[in-house]
């Protein structure tokens, strides 16, 4: 039977065909936690003690989804780390290799395209709740890099509780607004991405939630004192208080989530910025190091995901992974494709992550600190390199991780091949990146 009018068959056909590929698209929230301890949530199986039994919403990530053990931030503080998971391109080749310093009018590269862009181009409505630290001036704020919306500060950090009289880039703005100083800033950030994903359910959206906990400074909620007060230690007390309110507000938005009805459509990661702040109280057992140094104590992070009837709940991946995949993955399990003119580092793990894959390619990863003459670390199959070059007589350092996680016992002499080979590798990656456009390493 042939319709009597077949170019408004075709029209009705596709536009049918659009509407069934938009509903398929699933919705990704991104949980960020900042300067916490690789042994300070309870899905860890190193978890210390004292923490256990205060991360129980965050767990339910791990619980309902999958674990990675080998899962990696492309840099050891919080700016630059951030600039790698949002273009999904190492941030060195841009120049973002320091913390952007208060004052500063440069910011991450305008040249460098936001994956939250890319999924705006593909259909989503796009939100950033929290902690931006990815510059200062108007055209690098988030509105004007593929944000539809914003709710949060400028700056790396800020006090939990009002300010008097705040900073333009530490006063908690939306989109562009100054909002009332009122109410403990983890608990806004909460509520805020609860909003969001309220306002947004009919549509699919891209949300990240960039908490500043735990880092600094140490002020937890006095409603919270009775639940941390078996941890003697002060500092260790007010850490796992910012911990506490982290995850109060994480389970929050899985509620919310809930209640919108879009829980079995939508992927949620939680992960952390950079490795866990020792300053802090954070503890990265049995990493060795911490935040702002290359060994994995400073860029091995605690990382689950969970998408319902995708991925198997309790599963654990093995497979080194890094924050430089998460772009790749949102794009291609949204039915994208990735497009090689981008230059991504990263991968996607969709099919990974959902069982269609048994294992992943070998990798290299990469770390650089401090721009060419700083520090700078390789990890190739299970061997890592550290070469700590701004130190006084410094010689590269071999670690097996599968036999050595901690990094406790150099095998560079009784393996110079190896030492050879991944120096060979760091030179040719080398090569490639910028001097750092400000802070340690820059040269006017």
């Amino acid at each position: 039977m042939t319709p009597k009018n077949p170019g408004s068959f075709v029209c009705f056909f596709l536009l049918l065909a659009a509407s069934t590929v938009a509903a398929e698209q699933p919705n990704f929230v991104v949980i960020f936690s900042d300067d916490a301890g690789y042994a300070d949530f309870g899905f860890q199986p190193d978890v210390r003690k004292e923490m256990r039994n205060l991360t129980p919403n965050i767990d339910t990530i791990a619980r309902d989804g999958v674990r990675f053990t080998n899962a990696y931030m492309s840099g050891c503080v919080c700016s630059p780390s951030r600039a790698g998971l949002m273009t999904g391109r190492y941030q060195q080749r841009f120049g973002h290799e320091n913390n952007v310093p208060p004052g500063e009018q440069n910011g991450l590269s305008l040249a460098e395209t936001f994956g939250a862009k890319r999924l705006q181009d593909a259909g989503y409505k796009t939100g950033l709740v929290g902690k931006w630290h990815l510059g200062y001036p108007e055209e690098f704020q988030p509105n004007q890099r593929g944000f539809d919306w914003f709710y949060g500060l400028l700056q790396g950090s800020r006090s939990y509780y009002p300010y008097k009289d705040p900073s333009r880039d530490r006063v908690i703005q939306e989109t562009g607004k100054p909002t009332p100083e009122a109410g403990y800033v983890t608990d806004r950030f909460g509520d805020a991405a609860c909003r969001f994903i309220e306002k947004h359910k009919e549509k699919p959206f891209f949300l990240f939630v960039s908490f500043t906990a735990p880092h600094g400074p140490r002020e937890p909620r006095r409603s919270d004192r009775g639940r941390i007060a078996h941890i003697a230690s002060v500092k260790r007390h007010d850490y796992a208080g910012l911990i506490v309110a982290l995850d109060d507000n994480v389970g929050k938005i899985l509620s919310a989530l809930k209640k919108a009805g879009v829980e079995d459509k939508t992927l949620v990661v939680y992960t952390n910025d950079n490795g866990g702040s020792l300053k802090v109280g954070a503890n990265n057992y049995p990493l060795r190091g911490g935040k702002g140094g290359l060994y994995e104590g400073g860029v091995r992070v605690p990382w689950a995901m969970r998408w319902p009837g995708k991925i198997q709940p309790g599963s654990v991946i093995d497979d080194p992974v890094i924050a430089l995949d998460l772009i790749p993955t949102f794009l291609t399990a949204g039915g994208g494709k990735v497009d090689p003119a981008w230059k991504l580092d990263g991968i996607s793990l969709t099919d990974r992550i959902t069982g269609r894959e048994q294992a992943l390619p070998q990798r290299t990863f990469y770390w650089r600190q401090h721009g060419s003459r700083g520090s700078i670390a390789v990890r190739d199959g299970d061997w890592k390199l550290v070469y700590p070059r701004k130190e006084e007589n410094a010689q590269p350092q071999l670690y097996d991780l599968r036999e050595d996680i901690r990094e406790t016992k150099d095998l560079a002499e009784e393996n110079p091949d190896v030492v050879k080979s991944r120096l060979e590798k760091l030179a040719k990656w080398e090569s490639q990146p910028e001097e750092p456009r400000w802070g340690p390493g820059h040269r006017k």
